[in-house]
């Protein structure tokens, strides 16, 4: 899938939404493991990550040439500090209707309207690949993220009380929630 978008922050800076491609990489990468660093609401720490630059570079690669998967960076004078994506659920007829939404900002970047730029452009994307629902998972104590994420039409459908174990504050409770695209 290709995207390719120019949008102005709430600072006034100009910011590129598209997609990440192979020379990308190493920037990714660094910012995936920042941004993993930076927050206990992501699914991972920046330990378990067990791509290298080449196996992001390929990520990247696959995720341009799919026809209903897409990874999509926010870069902003020419660093990246963003990265949103959309994966099918599965390929077997009962789910291929079905997307999840991953997404990370870096924490210096955060209220200036990034990660509502790129949930918006998953959403454009999920609707142009033939999803018919984008789903996610978001830990409770993230306020911030569910006030988006309601903001742009989702709606919570149950939770996970011992959805995520952290290594800081124990158990976290995931909300899982949904977005109809119909």
């Amino acid at each position: 899938m290709k995207y390719n978008k120019t949008i102005k922050l709430k600072n006034g800076a100009e910011c590129r939404l598209r997609n990440g491609d192979e020379k990308d990489g190493t920037a990714l990468l660094e910012i995936f493991n920042l941004t993993h660093e930076q927050t206990d609401f992501l699914l991972s720490y920046p330990d378990e990550n067990s791509f290298n630059a080449e196996q992001e570079a390929e990520f990247l690669k696959e995720k341009t040439e799919s026809p209903d998967e897409i990874e999509i960076i926010a870069e902003l004078d020419g660093k990246i500090v963003a990265s949103a994506g959309i994966g099918a659920l599965g390929k077997k007829y009962k789910v291929k209707h079905r997307a999840e939404f991953g997404i990370s900002v870096d924490k210096s970047y955060w209220g200036l309207g990034i990660g509502r730029a790129l949930t918006e452009a998953c959403i454009e994307c999920a609707k142009a690949a033939g999803y018919t629902q984008l789903e996610l998972d978001v830990v409770a104590e993230n306020k911030n993220a569910i006030s988006l994420y309601e903001s742009v039409g989702f709606v919570e459908y149950g939770r996970n009380p011992r959805g995520f174990c952290s290594r800081f504050t124990g158990w976290q409770e995931l909300v899982l929630m949904r977005l109809e695209l119909e």
